[in-house]
């Protein structure tokens, strides 16, 4: 990298490193393994620098967020349950709050496979073609997870039957 784009890649990454953390972590369900698979990412973003800077470095970023994520599980050859979030606290916790803390532990119900899916088409709002390409799928793989998705996650949080209807 070259001494002045070491510093527009620095702001674009602090700049960007919030969102492409959440995106991560949805991913993952694990805070310690997103921190890692952005810094894997980040760092694949920085060697390639030169040609993304006037590209889509943030395109770029998620895909290999999405695609490493899945190799991790790949590499891993199980699905290994992450430890579920603690119990909501009786006190001032919103309605928001406790659904999204059920759709945190609902997601750690699904394969890496259609989580990556599901984040990349209802969280990012990626075409079936954009997450295709970006998964290295094909299109008719992409539509019939996110048929799959949202049954296997209607069968292991019924609680959240409302939020399910408008995924589909």
């Amino acid at each position: 990298m070259v001494q002045g784009d070491e510093g527009s890649f620095t702001a674009w990454a602090v700049a960007r490193q919030h969102a492409l953390m959440r995106t991560a972590y949805l991913l993952t369900g694990d805070w310690q393994r997103a921190e890692g698979l952005l810094q894997d990412a980040l760092t694949k973003v920085a060697v390639r620098w030169n040609r993304l800077a006037n590209g889509q470095p943030e395109a770029y970023a998620r895909i290999i967020l999405a695609r490493d994520s899945i190799s991790w599980w790949r590499r891993v050859g199980r699905e290994v349950m992450v430890e579920a979030p603690p119990e909501p606290q009786a006190t001032n916790d919103t309605v928001a709050s406790e659904r999204r803390m059920l759709v945190s532990a609902a997601l750690n119900h699904l394969t890496a496979k259609q989580r990556a899916i599901l984040v990349l088409r209802f969280y990012e709002d990626q075409s079936v073609l954009q997450t295709a390409q970006a998964l290295g799928i094909g299109e008719g793989t992409v539509k019939s997870q996110t048929h799959a998705a949202p049954a296997r996650l209607r069968s292991h949080a019924p609680e959240l039957a409302d939020l399910l209807e408008e995924v589909g």
